[in-house]
């Protein structure tokens, strides 16, 4: 099953995808909420509740391609990122494969929705893209094991991790440059778990810049897979509904070329994964 979450006036509301069309659930079936964080903190079944709305008699149903897309998650209670999560990606920066994941968060102001411009800041011009497959949790979990870690996860969706990377590398903590407005793009589409093989794994990700195949490898390649992530995170936090979890990129990054490639005004960067969706954003100058 597919979701959104699109924007209706001041508001964001979940959906199910039907085609090429949408149903909003909690004008379908008014016992769910419309907020898709707020249904899975309530324990909501939100496969059965999508199927009951969309066999609802007289159910509206809006054009996709006519509504303004939101995060998959508008605001999630934290995202939690992965550095150097593909043993190429490693390499590529000059490191050896971690000890342990370089875990770093993601405000809520840094995220960004499918077919939305992101800002290039004024302060650089090494603006950067990375393809990553990103996971929701489903329900709370705390010290979880891997071999029941998949089942807190709700389902996944593309992510492009856009980083201003002179910023991040000012610090040893990477915070800085990965949390500029409007660089965290999530969408367009949230694909429940059950559509796809267990762990995503297996799935082949690509990004491509104004057309171009950029990044091209294969979920598989992450050195800690979504089970073992949630399990070393659950030892340390709470996961919570509606938390997002970004699982690295691939190599090919741009400030890994010779000569660099960085993104500028004009631009559209692509990330693709297969069975999860196709995340388009254009690129802008930030204005004053």
């Amino acid at each position: 099953m597919k979701f959104v979450t699109y924007r209706s006036g001041t508001e964001s509301r979940l959906a199910v995808v039907d085609g090429d069309a949408i149903v909003d659930i909690n004008r379908a079936v008014p016992e769910v909420p419309a907020d898709v964080r707020a249904a899975l903190a309530a324990g909501i079944d939100l496969v059965a509740a999508a199927r009951r709305a969309l066999d609802a008699a007289g159910v509206e149903r809006l054009p996709l391609a006519g509504v303004a897309l939101a995060p998959v998650v508008p605001e999630p209670g934290k995202t939690v990122c992965l550095g150097l999560n593909y043993y190429d990606h490693a390499a590529e920066s000059g490191r050896e494969k971690p000890v342990y994941p370089w875990f770093f968060l993601r405000g809520t102001t840094s995220l960004l929705a499918h077919g939305e411009a992101s800002p290039r800041p004024r302060v650089s011009e090494k603006f950067d893209y990375e393809a990553e497959l990103a996971v929701v949790i489903g329900k709370r979990a705390r010290h979880v094991g891997r071999e029941e870690a998949l089942d807190y996860v709700f389902g996944y969706a593309c992510f492009n991790d856009i980083s201003v990377r002179d910023y991040q590398k000012r610090t040893p903590q990477w915070t800085i440059g990965k949390n500029f407005d409007r660089t965290g793009a999530l969408g367009p589409v949230l694909v429940s778990a059950d559509d796809l093989p267990a762990g995503g794994v297996g799935l082949r990700i690509q990004s491509r810049l104004n057309g171009q195949v950029m990044q091209d490898a294969n979920t598989k390649d992450m050195i800690w897979d979504v089970a073992e992530t949630i399990a070393l995170l659950t030892e340390c936090l709470t996961l919570e509904p509606g938390d997002v979890i970004a699982m690295g990129t691939p190599a090919g990054v741009g400030q890994s070329r010779t000569p660099p490639v960085w993104m500028k005004a004009g631009d559209t960067i692509e990330v693709e994964i297969e069975g999860v969706g196709l995340l388009r954003n254009t690129i802008e100058d930030e204005q004053p």
